[in-house]
């Protein structure tokens, strides 16, 4: 009997490493012959520990299970919830990047191999380099880490420099509040992201990468490097990929846990082993990258898509979407929701349908107030925009921005000012310093939000000059994106603001 148990690390928080334990106990006391597979998480963090045993007729998933239940889940006694691709919130999704995530052992290669893995490197490497960009180009995949910016120009400017070196650094430092998706595939489907980036090295000419972790993952970094291992042994990485006579070597870097290192320069210089603070650009990572060299950085997820897109086609990738907003996204939905989760689907499904129907509104029972979509650094939507379809250019028509694609709910109970001092003092904290309007401004935006707290109204058009001001002349996102929940907090909620001033009066 094979029973799948998560090491996920949501799933080991939620109690997965004693559940795991009180199975092999409870087996080898009963003398049952029962093999405990630690996979990934399906993505359903509210029915965690989520465990499948495997029937003659599928696999059977129970949920959420505690070490108590382990007898009655043994005896065939424990309700269970049939399989998981019959739960509706999993059935909904279009899993094209998370298709193999919790279904198999995340350090089998046989398990990979088995559920479509290396079909996409195994194309790939019969094709010319400037194949592999034009399909990736072809696909319409943009970055998964936020910006969007496409991924098949990002590799054609590196595959044509010219370089005796070039690297490709995949950006795990996720470290976006409410978002999981990077974490989830490196616990649970580690090979895709390898893949992915045997491919990205083959087609842009570069023989070495790098995966760049923050430190509070633990987890991801302990199988990303038993994996690399793994695939270096069976031929995957090294002189010559799959006999292709392509060289790539991967290697995993952990970084101290800065919030600016995901912004890609800032990264490049951690790697380097100096001081995490922001390039300016020109010249860009893909000319004058890690080590001066040529360099594509890309998100997790853009990596680990990659696999998909060869084993099924671009054209099959491409047509998912909206617009210029191409395949699939893995939405993160947290926050006070009743079903948070890992929720994959074609761009284009509206916000308001993820929050009130797959997310199932709020769990304190109360109405939705506003959901803050793409990070810290993402824009407060309010209900009265929440048909706006989930796509790169429909959330920057109404100032917001996708960013990583996390959504993090909060009901009518919030107070939308405190969110927005929140905002400026986490800029404040995370800002390297290399630049004025983010290092000063982030400061004088507390500060002055402390003002329109104390009652002053004339803080509010200061408030507002601020914001342009660190908008237009920061160097990166941190400084340039934080005023996007500070003024949607103020434009949409001014009763939270005004509220202030009626008390001083």
């Amino acid at each position: 009997m094979n029973i799948y148990i998560p090491r996920d690390a949501a799933a080991k928080a939620l109690g997965a490493d004693e559940v795991a334990s009180a199975v092999a106990t409870e087996a080898a006391k009963r003398g049952l012959d029962v093999q405990i597979v630690r996979n990934g998480t399906r993505g359903m963090i509210w029915l965690e520990p989520l465990v499948e045993v495997e029937e003659t007729t599928g696999r059977r998933a129970y949920g959420p299970v505690t070490a108590a239940d382990v007898p009655a889940l043994l005896d065939g006694k424990l309700e269970g919830l049939g399989a998981v691709e019959d739960i509706p919130f999993f059935a909904r999704q279009t899993r094209l990047t998370f298709a193999r995530c919790g279904l198999i052992d995340p350090l089998s290669l046989a398990d990979y191999e088995a559920h479509g893995g290396l079909a996409g490197l195994r194309r790939a490497v019969a094709m010319e380099p400037g194949g592999i960009v034009a399909e990736v180009t072809a696909s319409g995949l943009r970055g998964r880490g936020g910006a969007g910016f496409p991924t098949g120009i990002k590799w054609k400017t590196v595959a044509e420099a010219q370089s005796a070196q070039k690297y490709i650094v995949c950006n795990a430092d996720e470290g976006d509040s409410g978002t999981f998706a990077d974490r989830m595939i490196m616990e649970g489907d580690p090979f895709t992201l390898i893949e992915g980036m045997a491919i990205a090295g083959i087609g842009t000419g570069a023989t070495k990468g790098y995966v760049y972790i923050r430190s509070e993952y633990p987890d991801a970094i302990e199988v990303m490097e038993a994996a690399i291992l793994l695939a270096r042994g069976a031929g995957l990485l090294g002189p010559s990929v799959l006999g292709s006579g392509h060289a790539f070597d991967m290697e995993v870097r952990v970084g101290a846990g800065a919030y600016v290192c995901g912004e890609e320069t800032s990264l490049l210089n951690s790697l380097e082993g100096k001081r995490g603070i922001v390039r300016a650009k020109p010249p860009l990572p893909a000319l004058e990258g890690l080590f001066g060299r040529p360099t594509v950085v890309n998100n997790v997820l853009s990596l680990a898509t990659v696999p998909v897109i060869f084993e099924k086609g671009a054209a099959h990738y491409a047509g998912f979407g909206l617009g210029r907003s191409k395949g699939t996204m893995p939405i993160q939905i947290a926050g006070n929701v009743k079903h948070g989760g890992l929720f994959e689907t074609a761009f284009g499904m509206p916000l308001g349908q993820l929050v009130n129907d797959i997310a199932g509104g709020t769990a304190s029972g109360r109405p939705v107030k506003a959901a803050q979509v793409g990070g810290p650094l993402g824009a407060y939507i309010p209900v009265s925009q929440f048909d706006t379809p989930f796509g790169y250019e429909e959330f920057d028509q109404k100032g917001g921005l996708i960013g990583h694609a996390g959504i993090v709910v909060f009901d009518d109970t919030a107070d939308m000012l405190k969110l927005a001092r929140f905002a400026m003092e986490f800029c404040a904290v995370e800002s390297c310093g290399k630049c004025t309007p983010c290092r000063i401004g982030s400061v004088r935006g507390v500060e002055t939000i402390d003002r329109i707290a104390a009652g002053d109204p004339a803080a509010t058009v200061i408030l507002t000059d601020l914001c342009d001001t660190m908008r237009d002349g920061s160097l990166c996102a941190l400084g340039g994106f934080t005023p996007f929940p500070v003024m949607s907090a103020l434009r949409h909620f001014p009763d939270d603001f005004a509220r202030r001033k009626e008390a001083a009066e």
